[in-house]
């Protein structure tokens, strides 16, 4: 079983830092959260993503351009809607996801190409909303020190027919100091742990959108000692072996999500 680690400072953020949550809003505290990040050819992830959106580029080592691709696992330890305090879940969920410019707005957005949840609760955003979420039994295997304020042992499994996924990364400890085909961390971190705002195809083909917040996360250094992302080997974006070599790996043990419901349909002037 994992070891809980404890809350991080911004895992209560007073309200006044983002738009309350009210109605049919979820609120979660999110554990054991990482973003694995790969840098891979345009080309690769362009016929994934919706024209209206451009992928947000980085410069490689080799000179050449390259797109981000990040899967983002964590667990949901109380997640609730803001009407409903009292109906509390508890499931792994993973996030695989890109980073885009709005053409329309040159906003920086993720591009969801789909959830994996562990948890009956899937249904619900399936079939009220369309959204690309999928069903995968999950199992964490994670142990938290105290002491050093990292992770001895990081690991994830899922099974599943969308996406099986087998995951295990290392603790540095400490924050970054630097990222890959960044002028700077801030930027950064930015781009990889602050978008707001995701897009992406709901299961009639439609463009749809959603809205989260939370505060700037503290997240340390990680690195990845094996990936096998059944999604990204099968979309032909990585394979199995290009998977061996991450751009980042960024982890945090805790910290709190608030995420704006329903999503909502982008109208069709706008794509």
């Amino acid at each position: 079983m994992p070891t809980d680690p404890p809350p991080r400072g911004n895992d209560r953020p007073p309200a006044a830092d983002g738009p309350p949550a009210r109605g049919l809003d979820a609120v979660a505290t999110l554990a054991h959260f990482a973003i694995v990040t790969w840098a891979v050819a345009p080309e690769a992830l362009r016929p994934h993503v919706h024209p209206r959106f451009d992928l947000d580029l980085i410069r490689g080592a080799d000179g050449a351009d390259r797109a981000l691709v990040s899967v983002v696992p964590f667990e949901d330890q109380d997640f609730h809607f803001a009407a409903l305090p009292w109906w509390r879940w508890r499931f792994p969920q993973t996030n695989y996801r890109v980073y885009v410019r709005d053409r329309q707005t040159d906003e920086r957005l993720v591009w969801f190409l789909g959830t994996c949840l562990d948890s009956w609760t899937v249904a619900v955003p399936r079939l009220l909303w369309r959204l690309p979420w999928h069903r995968g039994r999950s199992g964490f295997d994670c142990r938290w020190n105290a002491a050093a304020a990292r992770y001895d042992r990081w690991s994830l499994r899922t099974e599943s027919d969308w996406a099986p996924l087998e995951l295990e990364l290392a603790d540095a400890g400490h924050a970054p100091q630097a990222v890959p085909g960044f002028p700077n961390l801030d930027e950064a971190m930015q781009v990889l742990t602050h978008p707001l705002q995701g897009v992406f195809y709901r299961q009639d083909g439609r463009l749809g959108s959603y809205s989260v917040w939370h505060a700037p996360l503290q997240p340390t250094a990680g690195r990845l000692l094996r990936a096998r992302v059944g999604l990204l080997d099968r979309l032909g974006i990585l394979s199995y072996a290009e998977q061996e070599q991450a751009h980042s790996v960024l982890m945090q043990p805790s910290t709190l999500f608030r995420i704006y419901l329903p999503p909502r349909r982008l109208a069709e002037q706008e794509r």
